[in-house]
């Protein structure tokens, strides 16, 4: 078994333990450097970290294989890129930008397994008369259309 599948195995274990907890990604350098990024369906905590690394690193032998490993959280201005993520942020803001090089800030509504539904208000100008008017918006995104998408906090 590899040093890369045996990280593996034991990261999925510790996973299978923390239900809540879902890998973001997992990455091993030519110098055994183990980076492990995590999300969860209620936030990441310290605690989850310590305990995905300790679950990992108490079953690794550095005399066998030296090696340096890191557990973190997404980061806040990280990308979503699973389809749990996305459930997980519905009534959030996002600025999402598509294949097609457009780019859209909205409160994402719904998502399921094939899309996401975006809605914010615009204003256009008036179909009749003079000036613009507050008109809702609507846009529904397959996953494969979306190039990046990002929560945007606010305070």
């Amino acid at each position: 078994m590899t040093f890369r599948n045996k990280v593996q195995e034991l990261l999925e274990a510790a996973l299978a333990e923390r239900e809540h907890l879902f890998l973001i990604d997992l990455s091993i350098n030519e110098a055994n450097k183990i980076s492990i990024v995590l999300d969860g369906d209620f936030g990441v905590n310290l605690q989850d970290c310590i305990d995905i690394s300790r679950a990992i690193e108490n079953n690794l032998d550095r005399e066998e294989q030296d090696f340096s490993l890191e557990v973190a959280s997404a980061g806040v201005s990280s990308p979503l890129k699973l389809v749990r993520q996305f459930k997980k942020n519905i009534g959030r803001t996002l600025k999402v930008k598509t294949i097609a090089s457009e780019e859209v800030e909205a409160k994402l509504t719904s998502a399921d397994d094939e899309k996401i539904t975006l809605e914010w208000q615009a204003r256009e100008p008036k179909k009749i008369g003079k000036g613009k008017e507050t008109v809702e918006k609507k846009l529904e995104l397959p996953y494969e259309k979306i190039k990046e998408a990002i929560v945007i906090i606010s305070f």
